[in-house]
């Protein structure tokens, strides 16, 4: 077990790791990386590794440029593939500016800051995502659209065409230390679903990170694309990444009380109540992109409703059948394109300000929500998600909660950025305009 920088440092030697790679996110979450010899890795462990902040996205001008990167040991990992020249190990960074404080800016540190809070308030939050992906065709090198096999939900070879490719994705992630609970062909052709066993927050986005890495990695080498986008191809499900999430104080589940109706505690339901009063404006940071609003569409099992319930999966927000230790929420509507270290970061505190707030989630719906109308609805007091990217940035921009847990610098810089994606989808001319207008008009 990697414990000490001595440790990190002899396991290089002892596994004869030639490269070691860097690796930090975006503000959009996207993977960055740094590739150094195995001689640089003292340095990297102690002093950190400097780069220029301005070239990345959301990060730093560039008359404030210099960053530095600084290991964490817990993430050091040696890749379960060679790389050309011999072995490879990675190593997930924090950022920091040259005179040693945490950059603002940092995906990871908004997380953290996140967890302290929680932790200052006597809790420690678990997540345990349930991540889709698809694996398309190449053609000539570029990624298409077309699905790779036509199965369907928990479908078997030869129609689930994918097994083995899944079965190397699992096996070079518990070759990097995940615990696998499952993996199963989902619902639409071509998609698929690996489940990897809950953690704290920031090691379960760490994870999230590293799976996109290799299961992109591992298809690639069977000539095929992994895709995390929601909605790839129209008129099928899209992927999401349903969060399952618990809060401990120490070894107990807060979220649990066996005397209260459901067994859920008055924690779990003011939890619940801070979701249902901050999910419009998180949406932006869990649904990030214009193409995630393409999912969120009645009809194909993903949530559009703001409502909670048991095990009713039309809800937006459910309570899983297990109780005890397993007790917890699953919020269902984040989708894999999200930056998982801003997209928990923001649920943690919407859910603690209900805890803090005492707010109450009104009663849960047992009733099917895609059957009612949108009168029935409106009578019940049920309200929709945001039903763009435009909308969501509008209603973050009116959340100090939401907001405060971003920080000033990912705030701002994530407006602008969501509001440029969505002016540049606005303006475009898709093929659907040609398609319907160009031969009538």
């Amino acid at each position: 077990m990697i414990k000490t920088n001595e440790d990190v440092l002899s396991s290089i030697e002892e596994n004869q790791v030639r490269f070691l790679r860097l690796q930090f996110v975006d503000i959009q979450g996207m993977v960055k990386n740094v590739g150094i010899p195995v001689s640089q890795a003292e340095k990297a462990l102690t002093s950190g590794i400097s780069f220029d902040g301005s070239s990345i996205e959301g990060f730093v001008r560039i008359e404030e440029s210099d960053m530095v990167l600084k290991p964490d040991i817990n993430t050091y990992r040696i890749l379960p593939w060679d790389v050309s020249g011999g072995k490879a190990a990675r190593m997930i960074c924090d950022v920091y500016k040259p005179n040693g404080k945490p950059f603002e800016g940092d995906p990871r540190y908004v997380l953290k800051r996140a967890i302290e809070e929680a932790a200052s308030r006597g809790f420690v939050m678990n997540t345990g995502p349930e991540i889709e992906f698809f694996l398309f065709e190449k053609k000539d090198g570029e990624a298409t659209n077309k699905p790779h096999d036509f199965g369907g939900y928990f479908d078997f070879p030869p129609i689930d065409r994918a097994e083995e490719i899944r079965q190397n994705i699992v096996l070079a992630l518990e070759n990097m230390g995940f615990n696998i609970e499952a993996s199963h062909h989902e619902v639409s052709a071509g998609q698929h679903e690996i489940d990897f066993k809950y953690a704290d927050a920031l090691t379960t986005a760490d994870n999230v990170i590293t799976f996109k890495f290799v299961t992109k990695t591992i298809a690639l080498r069977d000539h095929l694309h992994a895709s995390f986008m929601p909605k790839p191809v129209f008129g099928i499900n899209g992927s999401g990444m349903h969060t399952n999430i618990s809060l401990f104080k120490g070894n107990k589940n807060a979220f649990y009380d066996e005397t209260k109706d459901m067994e859920v505690s008055d924690t779990l339901r003011y939890f619940v109540g801070g979701l249902k009063k901050h999910v419009k404006s998180f949406t932006a940071i869990a649904n990030p992109i214009v193409n995630s609003y393409k999912r969120i569409v009645p009809g194909y099992e993903a949530p559009v409703y703001v409502a909670w319930s048991g095990a009713n999966r039309s809800s937006l927000i459910r309570i899983p059948a297990a109780r005890g230790m397993s007790t917890r929420v699953e919020l269902r509507s984040p989708d894999p394109s999200c930056n998982p270290y801003l997209a928990f970061a923001v649920i943690l505190m919407a859910g603690l300000d209900g805890v803090e707030n005492q707010i109450d989630p009104g009663e849960p719906t047992t009733l099917n929500l895609f059957h009612l109308n949108d009168e029935e609805r409106k009578n019940l007091g049920i309200e929709s998600l945001p039903g763009s990217l435009k909308d969501a940035l509008d209603h973050l921009e009116t959340d100090s909660i939401v907001q405060d847990a971003l920080g000033e610098h990912v705030y701002s810089d994530f407006m602008r950025l969501g509001r440029a994606e969505w002016d540049a989808y606005r303006i475009s001319v898709h093929d659907w305009e040609i398609n319907r207008y160009l031969n009538t008009i």
